[in-house]
């Protein structure tokens, strides 16, 4: 299993990209990734933390920012990741765990 809490969101696209490959190529076959961030909606409207928080990323950071739910699934999925999904956990702040498993679709 691999644990990345609040990564992410101090990378662009491309520098999450690099990290989730990395992530998955440790694993073997079956591993689980598990990705906790702060969340946006697919709207990018909210919820209210996650919205301020992006923004300050964006501000603070070359590159980085809070991601939505489908841009992180869609991450995961390009890195080789399957069975994608939200854990239904309620965490402080517009936090959330998306897992994926490694050579699943």
């Amino acid at each position: 299993m691999a644990w990345l809490s609040h990564i992410l969101h101090g990378e662009g696209p491309a520098g999450c990209t690099v990290l989730l490959e990395k992530a998955v190529s440790a694993l073997e076959p079956g591993g689980m990734i598990l990705i906790q961030e702060f969340i946006m909606n697919n709207d990018q409207d909210g919820p209210l933390f996650p919205a301020l928080f992006s923004m300050n990323m964006l501000l603070a950071t070359p590159h980085g920012q809070a991601y939505t739910e489908k841009e992180i699934f869609g991450m995961l999925q390009s890195a080789g990741a399957g069975e994608i999904r939200r854990l239904p956990v309620e965490l402080p702040n517009g936090a959330g765990i998306i897992a994926g498993i490694v050579g699943k679709k």
